[in-house]
């Protein structure tokens, strides 16, 4: 390794390369949908970590972010504070849920501790929130966020890393229309 800098263990650069080490990482692709071309409202029954069970059908009535992640993604990790900062901003306009993929409970809970994440994560390990919505979200592509509008039909995806003003114009947008 040559340059002037602190050299860095391999997996803290991999780690903050965030170059798709261990996992597929989406393309940062952003998809949105006018009211009049969005689908169907998306079914899915899945239980927080808290073994709460919650339905699509339940989350009906104003817009909802869902973020697909896990602990030991860094894409996951670098957007953390983004999503923690954009779910206070939106609070009362719109929830915001995660998806937890791969993580038992305690390495969930650290990860929302140290990020001070403020929603609550569906546990999937078993895949059927995923494969519920299997036609949005690629079973590979962590992170990918969803944007559901009121209704609960798909208003925005971003496939890999969400940029914080794109998704923050994303929030807005789904929020102006319930408003």
């Amino acid at each position: 390794m040559t340059g002037c800098g602190a050299e860095e263990d391999s997996l803290a650069q991999q780690a903050n390369a965030g170059d798709g080490k261990g996992y597929i990482g989406g393309d940062g692709t952003v998809s949105a949908y006018a009211p009049d071309q969005r689908g169907e409202p998306v079914q899915f029954t899945g239980t927080f970590f808290d073994a709460t069970q919650a339905s699509a059908a339940d989350l009906r009535g104003t817009p909802v972010l869902l973020n697909f992640w896990y602990a030991g993604c860094a894409p996951c990790r670098v957007e953390a504070p983004d999503l923690k900062e954009l779910a206070q901003r939106f609070a009362g306009q719109v929830t915001f849920y995660g998806v937890n993929l791969r993580d038992e409970r305690a390495t969930a809970q650290a990860f929302e501790r140290t990020f001070e994440i403020p929603y609550p994560s569906f546990e999937d390990k078993d895949g059927d929130v995923l494969m519920a919505l299997s036609a949005y979200v690629p079973p590979q592509a962590v992170p990918t966020t969803l944007v559901l509008d009121a209704q609960g039909r798909v208003a925005a995806r971003i496939l890999g890393l969400a940029d914080r003003s794109i998704l923050e114009t994303l929030l807005a947008d789904v929020a102006a229309e319930t408003a």
